[in-house]
């Protein structure tokens, strides 16, 4: 077979979707949702039987959206994969999802499954996740989407994949993480925009309110009845509204708000819950995180 033809073909839309990455960043995961979308899925795949595969779903009557997984365990034939894929693209449209995390996070994943790293069990693993993105620089650099799962738990990455390659999409592929936290115990690491949300009067002063948290009735309706809480509830929503597209163009996948009060028990926690059920009824996927409380 010649890899550099195109086959014409008068039938439904064909496309490949190749997904590699950090070993330990949620592949096969990604695999399973693509599956469930209807794509044909083949892991690992040896990468010189690519182009072959191609043509022959270029030919097939019966597969039309296919997904594969290659990565580090192709070993040194791996470094092939960019020309590869260019050969792939002039038989089928071809798309490559690069997954990565950071390193405190796939050290974690590999501690809790207590899995060996695919570059050696006698290695270290953080020495295996720096030789592993050595190897995959390269390929990392031609992909079409990079995906930082460091945030994503297993249900909301294929949530994510299942928002993005449906056939029906809604245009607000992003999921977005209203956090509340306590100054005292530092700003979120992961947080992309941050509010300082101290300017609020403070019901750790009131006793009643002291043990509880912002998510009480009580509480929540204390801190909206002064007038700056609700116009910022307002201001921060719009604006928000009006960012969100801008970052989904820009092709970002997750956006982190982080409010922050002096201890992360109440004021916090009440403007994370207020200005996500603003988002949502704009039609964003939100879910709220609350740090630091309760104590």
């Amino acid at each position: 077979m010649n890899p550099s033809r195109r086959i014409a073909s008068s039938g439904p839309v064909r496309d490949i979707v190749i997904i590699t990455g950090m070993s330990g960043s949620g592949k096969a995961s990604v695999l399973k949702a693509f599956e469930d979308l209807g794509y044909y899925c083949v892991d690992n795949l040896p990468v010189g039987l690519i182009p072959p595969f191609a043509e022959l779903v270029a030919q097939s009557s019966e597969i039309e959206r296919t997904a594969l997984v290659v990565d580090v365990r192709e070993g040194k034939r791996l470094e092939e994969l960019p020309e590869i894929v260019k050969s792939v693209k002039r038989i089928l449209p071809t798309r490559i999802i690069f997954l990565e995390a950071s390193d405190a996070v796939l050290l974690r994943r590999f501690s809790e499954t207590r899995r060996p790293h695919p570059l050696g069990a006698n290695t270290p693993v953080k020495s295996s996740l720096t030789m592993e993105r050595r190897h995959l620089r390269n390929i990392r650099a031609m992909a079409d989407m990079v995906i930082d799962t460091s945030k994503f738990n297993v249900h909301e990455l294929r949530s994510h994949i299942t928002d993005r390659f449906q056939k029906k999409q809604s245009g607000r592929n992003i999921l977005v993480s209203c956090v509340s936290f306590g100054f005292k115990n530092g700003v979120p690491e992961d947080a992309d925009l941050v509010f300082d949300v101290r300017f609020l009067p403070n019901p750790h002063f009131i006793p009643e309110f002291r043990l509880l948290t912002g998510r009480h009735p009580k509480v929540a309706k204390y801190i909206r009845s002064f007038p700056q809480t609700k116009e910022f509830i307002q201001r921060i929503s719009k604006l928000l509204v009006y960012l969100l597209p801008h970052y989904i163009r820009e092709g970002k996948s997750y956006l982190t708000i982080s409010f922050g009060c002096t201890g992360g028990q109440h004021r916090s926690v009440m403007i994370a819950e207020d200005v996500s059920k603003h988002l949502r009824t704009s039609g964003y996927r939100v879910k709220v995180v609350h740090r630091d409380s309760p104590k």
